[in-house]
């Protein structure tokens, strides 16, 4: 596998002498590869228990020969490949600076505390590493400090959090969140000691020389290789508020991972958005101010209430209907501007947003001079006033609008289709043309092509590899489509699953996982297997989703493999359970796209306008993603076994179930019931 011309350590030497900004040769970089990957070779020294795989180095290879030429490149990679250090050890090899993006915090935290170090050290290659969040991830010690004056909380666990937060304050060197244990990045407290772009106060602020966010975005400047997140990545391109604007033209490489979830955090990040909790946050931060710097000079109580009360009425309006029907909301619910659009309490409603947020305005300006906070809450009362005018008006052309309720606020919101122009001029820009570009991912399509990625993402000229996982699923997994099963739309859909899945559990004594597709059935289906355990007297929990936070959620489904954990959108991926404590997955039905969602039906629109088929070209193809990641929750390593149930007929009835079939690892079908409870009791005999 090693090149004889050239050995690891003679290559290393090469690229300490050769200057930064000379690009490596491909076909070096590419031997440099395979000597880090060799038996012998330094990862092999790095793990005990290395061996070599071919899918992983075939990755490599090509992510190597991309770097050298500085090309974009689009790399599908099965479960357990080792797609990480198949992009880390070429980017590090490289000797070039390169940003590594991903979808989550919680793969930015491994990959700059863990992996990015020990490949660094194993190459012999230092570099210095950075991490970079958005401004809510970390600690502003001035509004920490305004918070403790105002002492204005929603309740008195807010209180209590907040010193916590000052406590962890004294020690931390970083300001980032994630370093206290058990902090839920939703707690509330986290949106009261953390700065926003609107209130941010810059140099002006008495904190300016501690603050944790300059900091970071300083060693982010001085770092080799940066590690950031897409939602940092396309926030920037709108805002230029996320350090990212300075970085990204340094950078001679980017890599994208997890990046499935690139094209959503971009329509996400471009579009316009005003929402009654940023209304609501200008309106405490205006009192508490107006309060401590210029107290008598205006009623900051009736300007703090007038701008509460047109949220609060915004909020109504938007919801409509659902706001006085007794509905309980779950998550969040988007509805169709068109809904609402053409209501005289709606407009009404925006109207009163911008009046509450002009007459705020008009106080703020008056004192503007007094204290450095009063300048930013000018700004953010012009912007909040303007976004109110925005939303009244007809919405760009080619841009889709919608509304966002969840149980406690309303987001209006304006966007893109797709990201397709937005990642063009990226990279057609100045500095794009001159870096390679790298996006990966275990799901990115289900075609050679990866259109489902590639075409919104603006990269069909890209080179494409697709990587199969090296995992034996024929042998270690089993696929059962019950064909006599009602079907989604029958009423007694949900209860079937619900039996099909307490007698597949039982025959495991757990050891199950249940994904819905809906919040709906998420309750259903949970309330109807604790029904059936109950009465046959199994000892099984029913852990459900919305119930305890996911993290702790997933602890207890480890900590207890006689449970069923039924979960809905958020445990489709992203959830690593290996070993014998999951073998059985259960999905309720086939998860298409709603077709009465917004962006959906205005990227249906779309299609049908281009004469190509919405239902082939995007319902299925957004059906079998879906389906792969949910799938992909039951094989994580090499001895892993277990069964998956896909709980619709259509997939074994209907032509384009052999193409979803077709996207799923390759499992070995069972016929029915019988064969089903089979290897499940093979399964339990083994472990036993």
């Amino acid at each position: 596998m090693t090149s004889p011309d050239l050995e690891l350590d003679d290559w290393l030497d090469a690229l300490d002498a050769a200057p930064p900004a000379t690009p490596p040769a491909a076909d070096e970089l590419v031997q440099a590869v395979e000597a880090a990957f060799d038996l012998s070779g330094p990862l092999a020294r790095l793990d005990p228990g290395y061996k070599p795989r071919e899918p992983q180095l075939q990755m490599s290879r090509a992510v190597a020969r991309a770097l050298g030429r500085r090309q974009a490149l689009v790399v599908e990679a099965g479960t357990g490949v080792g797609k990480t250090f198949a992009y880390l050890v070429p980017t590090l090899l490289a000797g070039s600076r390169a940003l590594v993006s991903t979808a989550t915090k919680s793969l930015q935290d491994q990959l700059f505390l863990r992996d990015l170090p020990r490949l660094a050290k194993a190459l012999n290659t230092p570099v210095r590493l950075a991490l970079l969040k958005g401004r809510s991830s970390y600690l502003c010690l001035h509004r920490m400090k305004e918070a403790r004056v105002s002492g204005d909380f929603p309740d008195r666990r807010t209180a209590l959090a907040l010193a916590r937060v000052e406590r962890w304050a004294l020690g931390t060197a970083t300001g980032d969140f994630a370093e206290i244990d058990g902090l839920d990045e939703r707690s509330p407290i986290i949106p009261i000691v953390s700065s926003s772009r609107e209130n941010c106060l810059g140099q002006e602020c008495p904190d300016w020389k501690g603050c944790f966010v300059v900091k970071a975005r300083r060693e982010a400047m001085e770092a080799d290789v940066v590690v950031v997140n897409h939602h940092l990545f396309f926030a920037d391109m709108t805002l230029r508020d996320t350090g990212v604007a300075e970085l990204l033209p340094s950078v001679e490489i980017a890599v994208f991972d997890e990046a499935h979830q690139l094209a959503e955090a971009g329509v996400q990040f471009l579009g316009t958005l005003l929402g009654t909790a940023a209304l609501i946050d200008f309106a405490r931060d205006t009192l508490a101010q107006g309060l401590a710097h210029a107290r008598g000079v205006h009623d900051w109580q009736a300007l703090h209430a007038g701008v509460e009360k047109a949220s609060r009425e915004l909020r109504l309006a938007a919801a409509g209907s659902l706001a006085t029907a007794g509905r309980e909301l779950r998550g969040t619910l988007k509805l169709a501007w068109k809904e609402r659009a053409a209501q005289p309490a709606f407009a009404a409603a925006l109207v009163g947003v911008e009046q509450a947020c002009a007459e705020a305005l008009g106080a703020l300006t008056a004192v503007r001079e007094a204290a450095p906070d009063f300048a930013r809450l000018c700004e953010r009362a012009q912007q909040l006033r303007d976004l109110a005018r925005r939303f009244a008006v007809e919405p760009d052309p080619g841009d889709v609008r919608w509304i966002d309720i969840s149980p406690h606020a309303a987001r209006l919101v304006e966007s893109p289709l797709d990201i397709r122009e937005a990642m063009q001029e990226q990279l057609q820009g100045p500095q794009g043309s001159s870096k390679a570009w790298v996006f990966t991912s275990a799901t990115l399509g289900d075609d050679e092509r990866l259109t489902w990625f590639t075409e919104p993402a603006g990269l069909t000229e890209a080179e494409v590899l697709r990587v199969g996982s090296p995992f034996d699923y024929p042998t270690h997994a089993r696929l059962y489509v019950p064909r006599g099963f009602p079907k989604p739309a029958d009423p007694q859909h949900p209860a079937s699953v619900a039996l099909l899945a307490s007698r597949l559990a039982r025959a495991l004594g757990g050891r199950t996982f249940v994904l819905t597709t809906t919040l709906r059935n998420l309750q259903t289906v949970s309330d109807g297997l604790r029904e059936r355990f109950e009465e046959a007297g199994d000892a099984i929990a029913v852990l459900q989703q919305g119930a305890l936070p996911k993290r702790m959620l997933l602890q207890r489904f480890i900590d207890n493999p006689a449970s069923v954990l039924v979960g809905s959108a958020s445990f489709w991926e992203g959830i690593d359970v290996p070993g014998d404590a999951l073998q059985c997955v259960v999905i309720d039905k086939l998860p298409f796209p709603p077709p009465n969602d917004p962006l959906v039906e205005a990227r249906v629109k779309r299609l049908e306008a281009e004469g190509r088929n919405a239902f082939s070209d995007y319902f299925i193809a957004e059906a079998a993603i879906a389906l792969k990641q949910g799938a992909g929750r039951l094989i994580r390593t090499e001895t892993d076994r277990g069964l998956l149930v896909v709980c619709d007929p259509r997939m074994a009835g209907m032509n384009y179930g052999r193409r979803l079939r077709a996207a799923l690892p390759p499992m070995t079908p069972v016929a029915n019931e019988a064969e089903a409870l089979a290897w499940l009791q093979l399964l339990n005999e083994e472990r036993a």
